[in-house]
């Protein structure tokens, strides 16, 4: 059995627990990983260009380079510049280049005239069409991306295809992050049958630890899972023990005040000290957090959904801040209602729902105990304590799932 209820404070709100639990974030060493093996990571450190980009003026087109000053011609072509092989020479008065995009402009060049505005016979070239305006329209200058020495990224950006493509082009092959987050997740509860058995009568499958590791994935972190564990003292008091390693554990079930609710005492056994507990949402009101020296740990409700939201308000948040993001809190936007949303309960609601792109629609089933209307949502809806009823068209908080909330 479990030992007395704590003493109930008033449930934390949303923001208040959000900060306390990010200021908790456990400090990852710092790395230097090759670029390509940076996605999903965070700048530990500004990124500063090396090189110029592009080092010398491009042509953006396909024709000849030429001096604006001999307009309107004729020329005579006296070579080619290709992309990787530029014209060796420069071009002097009435004399042009065939030119190709990505190819170096010659230092006495100021203009490319297009292909398909000249007339071409042999080595004499003529116009027939329009000269660009202004002249140098079809000219990338040096340095147009950026120049050495410029900033290119903050610390606390995070590394995408676009952001390591960045990286590449200002001269970097390694980058400074933080390393990848030791995370275990303890399924807790009697009622639980490991991924693969066969439930008993009175048991239901452990999928909320392959729920939040999946999730956990769209992160750099190294997963390892514990449990499913009885509700015995002793043995979550062993789960979280043989946890000791991690830089973050996170517990699904057990921390609310039931008779058999134990992970609370179970983490005062194994020496952790409880930072806050409860937070005024629903779903996902007995939230829990601790910690056990540089550990944070993070007790999520057992019924899915409360698990689910849990963990894309607070555990996902912290392990982006443990890597280091400069913004490591989830989204939202504002998006119009397919039709009238209710009035909100006492605590702030975040309600499952499909968002099509243009409006979004609230899920006609938000019981936190059932996955399919969980699986069947791409959206949460974030509703105000006491919010009154909000007209169809009427625009509301709401946070994109498949994207994990974060960009």
């Amino acid at each position: 059995m479990a030992g007395p209820a704590p003493a109930r404070t008033p449930p934390l709100p949303l923001e208040e627990a959000q900060r306390r639990l990010i200021a908790l974030a456990p400090q990852l060493s710092v790395e230097h990983r090759m670029a390509p093996e940076c996605l999903g990571f965070y700048l530990a450190a500004p990124m500063v260009a090396r090189r110029t980009n592009p080092p010398a003026p491009l042509s953006a087109m396909d024709g000849y380079a030429l001096r604006a000053a001999d307009l309107p011609g004729p020329w005579r072509v006296i070579g080619e510049s290709a992309a990787g092989h530029p014209f060796p020479g420069i071009i002097a008065a009435g004399e042009a280049i065939r030119i190709s995009t990505g190819a170096v402009v010659p230092g006495s060049a100021d203009m490319i005239l297009l292909q398909e505005d000249t007339a071409r016979e042999g080595d004499a070239l003529a116009l027939t069409g329009t000269p660009p305006s202004p002249t140098d329209r079809h000219i990338r200058p040096a340095g147009m991306d950026f120049w050495q020495d410029t900033p290119l990224l903050a610390p606390g950006s995070r590394l995408g295809a676009a952001q390591i493509a960045l990286a590449i082009a200002g001269g970097h092959t390694h980058l400074p992050v933080r390393r990848a987050v030791k995370l275990a997740i303890i399924d807790s509860g009697d009622e639980l049958a490991a991924v693969g058995k066969t439930p008993g009568p009175a048991q239901i499958p452990a999928s909320n630890g392959t729920m939040l590791a999946v999730m956990a994935a769209q992160i750099p972190v190294e997963v390892s899972r514990l449990g499913p564990v009885p509700d015995r003292l002793e043995a979550l008091v062993a789960a979280f023990d043989a946890g000791h390693g991690a830089d973050v554990i996170v517990t699904s079930g057990g921390a609310s005040v039931g008779d058999h609710d134990l992970i609370r005492p179970a983490l005062e056994a194994a020496g952790a000290k409880i930072s806050f507990w409860r937070v005024g949402i629903k779903p996902g009101k007995p939230l829990l957090v601790a910690q056990r020296g540089h550990q944070v740990i993070l007790g999520l409700p057992g019924n899915p959904a409360s698990a689910y939201v849990t963990a894309y308000l607070f555990m996902l948040p912290l392990l982006r801040a443990a890597l280091g993001a400069a913004y490591p809190l989830p989204r939202a936007f504002r998006a119009p209602l397919a039709a009238d949303l209710p009035g909100g309960g006492s605590r702030m609601e975040f309600l499952r729902a499909h968002w099509d792109g243009e409006q979004v629609t609230l899920g006609s089933l938000q019981d936190s105990g059932m996955l399919t209307p969980l699986a069947h949502a791409n959206a949460l809806i974030q509703r105000a304590a006491g919010a009154p009823l909000a007209p169809a068209g009427s625009f509301v908080p709401v946070y994109l799932l498949e994207s994990g909330g974060y960009a």
